[in-house]
This record gives structure tokens, sequence and C-alpha cells, in this order.
């Protein structure tokens, strides 16, 4: 389940479409919006050009729309109630924009960042756990237990592969459970789930690697990085060097978030593939972990489509819709029961450890002196490189979190959160434990678990509120805590196959919103049929398509960079893509108004 680095057979990319084919009998490419009435296309379209004469900006890169992080404490601090509803809310008038390019600074005075962040969030403290105890809330708390779970044991399983037991199974389901419940309790912003990610993973094997050729104890080595990160981290947080923030856009977002969306997928579909073609497994035994996989799937995105359907009343549609993968999760394993009482071949299930140990029965505590002194200043070196990795993974979730377009109203805390997952980050490492930052796709479906949503005249359904709480993330993790306490056995009896249909599940949910995927579907879709948003019947088709096919090359690149054997590179071209959002309006390969529309932060 875990992303890797390998290649699909030409059966898997079978098995891929066919998997594709079923989740498009639950409308997974439904690209006529329901309820939705014929539109005609837009008569005074503007032309794309390539002109270079169009001008360009300042040298001081400003995007289409300024999110500005707004100080939250100082001499004359604003009421709670005056804060700004988003991290980077848009401004209002072009003065106020040229202002903010302007005098926005990357770096700033120690703890500056981190006070303001406390400052914003302390006043809605208490508030954060009353929000959460509600039956939205419970739905959450299964929903992502689930969700959390199954990455986590799927990573670790395969990092204790590559690392040959070193950090396992355990030593992963230990970390994702301290620190979610550290996360939840300290951070800015507690709707993010923090977790391992496939670039961490792969920055792990190369480290390995490099250990072994050099015949250094891979331990000590990983914790020296791992220290030397933390402090780079920290450092980033104490001069609030996530400002850098302010240089994305939506460009960069859509095309990461499409990204790990894609993986989440991908990974699903090649496991299922697995079987079929694994000549150990019987044909029998790989078609019902399909079935059980697409009944998960099926059932999870049925009840969740009842939101924006006409059956029941409007809250018993909500409530049905917020446990709708928990029921999609209990479906499948009451299919998998059924099968067990008619005979049927016992199926793959979690791989769950015996013991609560580590892996190989070794100390949880590191020695770290057993590694030579040349070699603790040495980790320095590829400590930059994890830091780039951590620092981007986690920066460009906490902004998707923060968006606009979620209703956020409490505030935001960039600077808090780095600095609590340098701390996690230090800590984990004198243990021997993976190093977990802000996980996307699990946030994403966190964010939309805790969201109160409304339909639109159009028939869309869009977010009206959001419930932002610790307790979810709080209660997510402990359960998790308390699961590989107590309850291992009964953990080992999840199908491998229900929680594949849920990564297929939260691969798909973790796509709404993203409009690059609305314009791919554009490609495909009734001229008559398109949607009114301003980047669909304002921009002409082909600067619409030119510049999603521009998304889409950058989105391949990254594919195939996290694929090669230098995929430990993968977070130097994630922060090349706000470089190249600033070439493309230099060079003028779009009108101007055209692209405020593509990169604007209005849906």
């Amino acid at each position: 389940m875990a992303p890797s680095m390998q290649v699909p057979t030409p059966k898997t990319v079978l098995l891929l479409v066919l998997a594709l084919i079923l989740m498009a009998n639950t409308h997974v490419f439904a690209f006529v919006t329901p309820a939705s009435r014929p539109l005609k296309a837009p008569t005074n379209a503007l032309r794309f050009t390539c002109s270079p004469a169009i001008p360009v900006r300042a040298p001081v890169f400003k995007p289409s729309r300024i999110y500005k992080l707004r100080p939250a404490c100082s001499a004359a601090v604003p009421a709670a109630s005056d804060m700004p509803v988003s991290p980077m809310s848009p401004a209002t008038d072009s003065s106020s924009e040229e202002d903010t390019s302007k005098s926005q600074k990357i770096l700033e005075r120690p703890f500056k960042g981190i006070v303001e962040d406390v400052h914003r969030k302390a006043p809605h403290y208490l508030s954060d756990f009353k929000d959460g105890a509600n039956v939205k809330g419970v739905a959450a708390i299964f929903f992502l237990f689930f969700a959390c779970l199954a990455p986590a044991v799927a990573f670790g399983g395969l990092m204790g592969k590559l690392t040959e037991g070193n950090i396992g199974t355990m030593e992963m389901l230990l970390a994702t459970a301290s620190n979610g419940i550290a996360y939840a309790l300290f951070s800015g912003q507690p709707l993010t789930i923090i977790g391992s990610t496939g670039p961490v993973l792969a920055f792990t094997l190369v480290l390995y690697r490099t250990a072994q050729n050099l015949a250094l104890p891979f331990l000590p080595l990983y914790s020296w990085v791992g220290i030397w990160t933390s402090l780079i981290l920290f450092l980033s947080s104490v001069t609030s060097l996530s400002n850098l923030v302010n240089y994305f856009t939506r460009f960069t977002d859509e095309i990461f978030s499409l990204l790990i969306s894609l993986i989440f997928l991908y990974e699903a579909v090649k496991d299922l593939s697995s079987f079929f073609i694994n000549p150990s497994v019987g044909f029998a035994k790989a078609l019902l972990s399909l079935v059980i996989a697409v009944t998960t799937f099926n059932t999870s995105i049925t009840l969740a489509g009842l939101r924006r359907g006409k059956l029941f009343t409007k809250r018993v549609r909500d409530v049905i819709a917020d446990f709708a993968p928990t029921i999609g999760v209990l479906a499948g394993c009451f299919l998998t029961a059924l099968a067990k009482a008619k005979k049927a071949e016992a199926l793959p299930t979690l791989l769950i450890p015996d013991s609560f140990s580590t892996s190989l029965g070794r100390p949880w505590l590191v020695n770290i002196f057993a590694l030579p002194i040349w070699a603790r200043w040495a980790a320095f070196i590829p400590a930059l490189m994890s830091s780039v990795l951590l620092f981007m993974d986690q920066n460009i979730t906490v902004r998707l979190v923060n968006s606009p377009s979620h209703k956020i109203k409490k505030g935001y805390g960039l600077h808090l959160d780095m600095f609590v997952v340098s701390i996690l980050t230090f800590i984990n490492s004198l243990f021997g434990l993976p190093w977990l930052v802000a996980a996307t796709v699990r946030s994403l479906n966190h964010v939309r678990a805790c969201a109160r949503f409304k339909s639109t005249e159009d028939g869309e359904v869009v977010i009206e509120s959001m419930q932002e709480n610790r307790l979810t993330g709080l209660a997510i993790h402990s359960l998790i805590g308390v699961a590989i306490l107590g309850f291992r056995p009964l953990l080992g009896q999840v199908p491998l196959a229900v929680l594949m249909g849920l990564f297929l599940y939260l691969g798909k949910s973790s796509l709404a919103g993203n409009q690059m995927w609305e314009r791919l579907k554009l490609l495909i879709t009734d001229p008559a049929q398109r949607p009114k948003a301003a980047w669909a019947q304002k921009v002409p088709f082909k600067v619409s398509a030119a510049f999603t096919g521009l998304q889409f090359a950058c989105l391949g690149g990254m594919w195939a960079l996290k694929s090669s054997p230098i995929g430990v590179l993968f977070p130097l071209l994630i922060a090349a893509l706000a470089p190249i959002r600033v070439a493309i309006e230099k060079l003028g390969w779009f009108d101007k108004k055209d692209l405020e529309i593509l990169d604007s932060e209005d849906d």
C-alpha cells in the first residue's frame, strides 16, 4: 500500500484500467455537474498570446493574488473576532497588494512568528476541544482512525523491509500515535494530520545504503542526521522562514495535491493487481480481494454522495455522508466474514507485530555515541536535504489545509507548526523512530470530514463552515495508541483488501476542489456543459488547456523523479515550482488577466 519506486508491469497497467472502469461506475469521473443547466460557450474570450511585449511585474515576486501573513500580536492587537479568517487572506485592493509584496519579509527577528502564532491561537484553545464534541466529530474520528492506521502499517512494513528491521512497523505505529497526539495538542493548525510520506521513506533508504557503504551503524547515523535536521527546522521556525509560503500560488498547490492523490490511487490499484500477478495467490482469492476493495470503495462513495441527493432530510443525509467511509470499512469486513463462513480462502490481513517492542529487540534509545566523531559532523550534509524535504512537505500541506475555500476562522500557525515538527523530529531521532510531517491526503480528508457543506444553485456541494478543533486529531491518534497497546490481535484481523478500498476513497475524495483536476476533465467535457466558474467561462479554452498542460508536464516530471533512483531529490523539484510560476509570468506565455483567473484562489 505504501508508495514505492517500482515501475508498473503491463499486467499492472491493465488492472489499473479495470479499476478505473469500476471507479467510473461510481461517478469518479462525473464530468457533468448534477443539476446544472447547459451553458453557452463564452463569446468574449480573450486570445492566447505568447508575445514577449507583455509587461512583466516588478523583480519582487507578487502572485496574482497576495496572501498575507498578518501579525496577530503587537502593541495594538485586534480582538480575536477581528483576526483574519484565513492565514493567507487575499488583499482587497491593488495598493495593498503592492505594499504587501514590497514589505513582506521572509526572515523576521527570532521567535517573532512563533509568538504571534501562539497569541493568535491561544484565545481559541478551549473551544478547539468543545467544537469537536459532536456527531460530525465522532464520524471523523472513526474514519481517520482507519485512514491513519493503514498508511502507518504500510509504510512501517516497507521501511522495515528496506532497513532490514532497524525501523519497522512498531516504530512507525508508535511514532504515529505519539506524534499525532502531541501535534493535535500543540500545533498551530490541528486540522493537519502528520504521518510518514513516500519521499521520507526514499530518503531513509538512501541513508541506510550510505551507512552500509561507509561501514557505519545505521541507527546512530540516522539519529545524528535527524538531530541536525531538527536543528535546521528549529532555526527555520524561529526565523519565520515559513513565510516562503507566500511565494506559492494555486499553481504549486494543485500540482502537489494532485500528485499525492494519484499516488494513493495508483498504489492501491497496484497492490490489488499484485494478487493477480502473484502466482502463489489463486485467482479466486485475488478476485475476492478485488470485490471486497471495490465494495468498500463503492459503499463509501455512494453514501458520501447522498449529501447532494434528495433522499431523507438534510440532517440525515449529512450524518450518513459523514459516516460513509466507516460504513464502507464495516461493509468490507462483513463481506470478508461472510466469505470466510462459506469456507473461502483466508485473505491477507494487516501485519501487526505480536509484542510491543522494537522490530529487532534493541533498546528504544539509540546510542548516538556509537558513531565516529567525524561522521557526527558529516551527518550535517544529508541533513540539509532532509530539511528541505520535511520543510516543503510540511508547508505545502499546511497551505492546502489553510486554503480560503475551507472557511478557516481561527487563524493559522505556520511557524508554530514547524517548531512542533522540529521538536518531534529531534525526539524521534533519539529513539530511532521515523520522521513525520504533514500528510497531504490524510490532512485534506480530515478537513473535509470536519466541514459542513451546502448546495449551491448550480447543484454543487461546497464547504459552508469548518469545525476547527483539536479533539478529533487527539482522539484519532489516541485510539491508534490504545489499539497497538491492547488490541493488536483484533487489528490483525482487518483484511488488506478493505484498506485498499479505503485508500482508493482517500485518493479520490482528496481530488475535490482541485481546479487542475477539474480542468483536466474539462478537456473531454461537452462545451455546453462547462461549469460557470470564471476559469471555465472567462478564459479561452485553448489558454486553459495550455496552462493545464504545463501543470501536467510538471506533475509528470515529479512522478518520473519520484520513481527514479534519485527520488531523494524529489523535494528540490517541488521547490522549483514557485520559480517556474514566476518564469511563466515574466516570459509572457499567458495573458496577465487569464493568468490571474487561472491562478486565483477564488473558485
